[in-house]
């Protein structure tokens, strides 16, 4: 394991008891649901199985996309529901500052889209941009509601044309970190390429200049730093920073 990714797995192992009281109270009908299988099993099984927790996180993850209604928006709130920017984290930016080069940045784009190669931040700017203030619920057991802005994520797919009918998505990000999305998901209209918050463009502690905005998942499938999209049907072994780990792949909300 990458000295990075140790670092980061052990502050997260230090958190996920706060994660229990604060994300848990969220859940909603389809996360009960997807801890069923692991409860149930839990009775006859020892629940430091490892087999046990792969099994049930891999039913819980085709339960969660299976009841997901993909066109479901998450809530809206209003500019004056907004977290204050100042109060809004930076988790383990000041630590791990990738240190991206922002005047020669790209996006490169590859698999199956008919317009591969690298794409600059103000092609995709020059799309259609879309404000929403949503909730950002983190699995270090903390939200806020915050103001992102930027492209949709559907339309900039079809501006690569890319193969809408592909199963998957997997993004690459400068810090080292990674992960992969279904392609319903990457459709849905509040899924967003976010190059702007609270009216300003990304600072680096947020992800500049673009990181993935998605309110329907938890927060740690709102990648940052964003340096290449792929369009697949076949997953790659590593399927996500986290996922990798243990935590669900589908995180939906």
């Amino acid at each position: 394991m990458k000295p990075l990714r140790k670092a980061l797995l052990m502050d997260e192992e230090k958190k996920i008891v706060s994660l229990e009281h604060s994300v848990i109270r969220k859940i909603k009908r389809r996360e009960i649901l997807k801890l069923m299988p692991i409860v149930a099993a839990g009775l006859t099984v020892p629940i430091y199985s490892e087999s046990l927790i792969k099994k049930g996180l891999g039913f819980s993850d085709w339960a969660s996309e299976k009841l997901c209604n993909p066109y479901k928006l998450a809530e809206v709130f209003t500019d004056n529901q907004v977290t204050d920017f100042k109060k809004f984290p930076y988790n383990t930016y000041d630590k791990h500052d990738p240190e991206i080069d922002l005047e020669n940045w790209s996006l490169t784009v590859e698999g199956l889209v008919e317009k591969a190669g690298d794409y600059k931040l103000a092609q995709i700017q020059s799309l259609p941009k879309y404000n929403q203030n949503t909730r950002h619920i983190c699995i270090e057991g903390w939200d806020v509601i915050g103001n992102f802005a930027g492209a949709r994520l559907s339309d900039f797919l079809k501006l690569v044309g890319a193969d809408l009918k592909a199963k998957f998505i997997e993004v690459i990000c400068a810090d080292y970190y990674y992960s992969s999305y279904d392609m319903a998901s990457c459709l849905h209209p509040q899924t967003l390429l976010c190059y702007e918050m609270y009216e300003k463009p990304l600072d680096r502690g947020h992800g500049a200049p673009l990181r993935i905005h998605m309110p329907t998942k938890l927060g740690y499938k709102s990648s940052k730093y964003l340096i290449s999209l792929r369009v697949s049907n076949i997953l790659s072994r590593d399927k996500g920073f986290w996922e990798d780990q243990g935590y669900s792949w589908y995180a939906g909300i």
